[in-house]
C-alpha cells in the first residue's frame, strides 16, 4: 500500500487535497505518471492546504448552487464541430477540454473540464451523452452533438 495525495478529483477515490492509500502498483503506474496524485511525504503535507484552497475556490459550494449551475448547463445545445472521415469515423477523439470549449461557445456556464465525465470516448460523429459532476450529490447529463467539420 502506497500512501498518496491527490491533486485532481478521482472518481470512486477522492477529492483533491485528500490524503489516501491505494495500492502501491495503481499508485505508481496510474495516478502519479497521468499528475492525478503525488507521492505523501512530511513535507508534501504543506502542499495539501495550498491544493484544498485552489479546490475550494473552483468547486461549488451548496447543493442549491449546483442545481441552478444545472439548469443552466442542460439548457445549452452543444454543438461540436470535428475532422471526420467519410465512414462518420473522428481524426482522434473529442476531450473533456474539447466539450468545455464548445458549452463555453455555446452560451453555457464555465464548467470545469475536470468535472466532465466521458463514458466511453467520443470517436464518432453523432449525439453523444456526457455527464458533469457539479456537486457530490448533483451530477448534470449534457447532449453533445458531434458534428464534420
Amino acid at each position: 500500500m502506497a500512501k498518496i495525495i491527490l491533486t485532481n478529483e478521482v472518481s470512486g477515490l477522492g477529492a483533491a487535497g485528500d490524503v489516501v492509500e491505494v495500492k502501491s502498483g495503481y499508485a505508481r503506474n496510474y495516478l502519479i505518471p497521468r499528475g492525478f496524485a503525488i507521492a505523501w511525504t512530511k513535507g508534501g503535507e504543506k502542499d495539501v492546504e495550498q491544493i484544498r484552497r485552489a479546490r475550494r475556490i473552483r468547486e461549488i459550494a451548496t447543493v442549491e448552487q449546483a442545481n441552478s449551475f444545472k439548469a443552466q448547463l442542460e439548457g445549452v445545445k452543444v454543438k461540436l464541430s470535428t475532422r471526420a472521415g467519410d465512414a462518420g469515423r473522428l481524426f482522434g477523439s473529442v476531450t473533456p477540454a474539447d466539450i468545455a470549449a464548445a458549452v463555453k461557445a455555446a452560451g453555457g456556464p464555465d464548467v470545469d473540464k475536470r468535472r466532465i465525465e466521458i463514458g466511453s470516448p467520443i470517436k464518432t460523429l453523432g449525439s453523444h451523452k456526457v455527464s458533469v459532476r457539479l456537486h457530490p450529490e448533483v451530477e448534470a447529463a449534457l447532449d453533445v452533438e458531434v458534428v464534420a467539420s
